[in-house]
């Protein structure tokens, strides 16, 4: 079952709340995504409200019955749902409940409820950020009758005879399943079976006329345990939304993410790569002399590529660069390898961005730029050109090659369960990433 959706945005991030680090990315839920929100969510508002108010064993709505039988509620409707910012404060949600209502045999009336409700975020004594309501309001007015002896009830009738704690509670109860569930987003989301991403927020959300803004720090686990990641040299905070912008939420990521991205996956030996040539030990013996007096028999000639220092990506105006810091080991023999010659390679290539459902695509395109230099031989010194020469065209197309398929499944961006992403537009300014988006529910079979 879909929960009540619009206080689950502000939830979709309910980790205990960290301060050592500062944020490296977040998001912007904006007006238009709030009354999207306030749509979907109207369904099942109103079938918990049914449930809840039509249930036999549910004390009696109406304070002045005297038995529970006497106004029985045969049909619930939620006619309006609204969620609307209170800046610097949370939200106010607005329900208005159409109660049918059998007085008496052969009669009905309809009951207009109409509820308004603050909803604010705060800590819990666990150290999670949590929805709560710390008032509630409620009105009655009847506005349809078939009772033919009595007059229509006015508003100031109808308030002394609705019990306001009861509506109250039953719109509290809306609050329960999704603060439960949204429990597990504090799971690691899985890059590779090695390597997960967690996203916590350093503090409660802030509302402003413009939105919701939420920061919030980037954490990845290798093999289970939590990895150091390099301080980020330039704060981060989250850009000003656009006031034109009609996307339901932007989303930002700072260069520091994308470069803590690898620094993670390299960390976890995912960018270790072992690379067939096309050459073998004769084929090289012919260009370096001493190649041949290694090896007895003529072998494939293997390359095994190892980070020499982290990857980083840099960002600019309209595109994304990785720029890699490479040490090739050149040898043979599989598995006892062999090492002949080892040549330092820095390289850059462009970096593609795109978003599916919830996840973010990287991969990175060809190779613009590439240093080699020796950086140690058993077979005596090599000129640069002869370490191009052989070893260039395998590594230009090797090294992107093996990263994408490391790079291939995406990295889970912040998002709530029920949701995925549409009419993304990725827009890379210097320093940071901009993702506008749409929220879009998604309906699960038998829920």
């Amino acid at each position: 079952m879909v929960n009540l959706l619009a206080p689950s945005i502000l939830l979709s991030l309910l980790v205990p709340v960290h301060s050592l680090r500062s944020p490296d990315c977040g998001g912007i839920l904006t007006p238009s995504g709030l009354s999207y929100l306030a749509e979907v969510s109207k369904p099942h508002t109103e079938a918990v409200l049914r449930q809840n108010l039509m249930a036999p064993t549910v004390p009696d709505l109406f304070l002045s019955s005297p038995k529970p039988s006497r106004n029985q509620i045969n049909s619930v409707e939620v006619s309006k749902l609204s969620l609307s910012l209170i800046p610097d404060t949370g939200l106010q949600l607005s329900i208005d409940v159409d109660l049918g209502i059998t007085p008496a045999p052969s009669t009905t009336k309809v009951i207009r409820l109409s509820i308004l409700v603050e909803l604010h975020t705060e800590m819990n004594p666990e150290g999670y950020l949590e929805v709560v309501t710390p008032s509630c309001k409620s009105t009655a007015e009847e506005v349809q009758s078939t009772e033919e002896t009595e007059s229509k009830s006015s508003s100031s009738d109808m308030d002394k005879e609705i019990n306001v704690n009861k509506i109250c509670l039953e719109v509290s109860k809306l609050l329960l399943l999704p603060n439960e569930q949204l429990v597990s987003l504090t799971a690691q989301f899985p890059i590779t079976p090695s390597c997960q991403v967690q996203y916590l927020p350093l503090a409660a959300p802030v509302f402003s006329e413009q939105g919701i803004t939420i920061s919030l720090q980037t954490t990845f686990q290798v093999a289970g345990m939590a990895i150091p990641l390099p301080v980020s040299p330039v704060p981060f905070s989250m850009p000003e939304p656009a006031s034109s912008s009609s996307s339901h939420l932007t989303l930002a990521f700072s260069e520091h993410f994308y470069t803590s991205l690898f620094f993670a996956l390299e960390m976890a030996g995912s960018f270790n790569m072992t690379i067939p040539s096309p050459l073998t030990t004769a084929t090289m013996a012919q260009k370096i002399t001493q190649v041949g007096s290694l090896f007895q028999e003529d072998v494939p000639v293997v390359l095994q590529a190892v980070f020499r220092s982290s990857p980083q990506v840099v960002l600019e105006e309209g595109k994304a660069a990785l720029k890699l810091f490479l040490t090739i080991h050149v040898g043979a023999g599989l598995p006892a390898f062999q090492s002949f010659l080892s040549v330092n390679v820095d390289m850059s290539a462009g970096l593609l961005l795109s978003v599916v459902d919830t996840r973010m695509m990287i991969s990175a395109a060809a190779i613009e730029d590439t240093v080699l230099s020796l950086a140690a031989s058993n077979v005596g010194p090599i000129p640069v050109a002869l370490l191009e020469e052989l070893f260039l065209p395998t590594i230009r197309e090797e090294v992107p090659a093996q990263m994408n398929v490391v790079l291939s499944e995406g990295i889970f961006l912040p998002h709530i369960s029920s949701f995925t992403y549409t009419d993304v537009n990725v827009i890379i300014h210097k320093d940071y990433v901009l993702v506008p988006c749409n929220l879009k529910l998604q309906m699960k079979i038998g829920k």
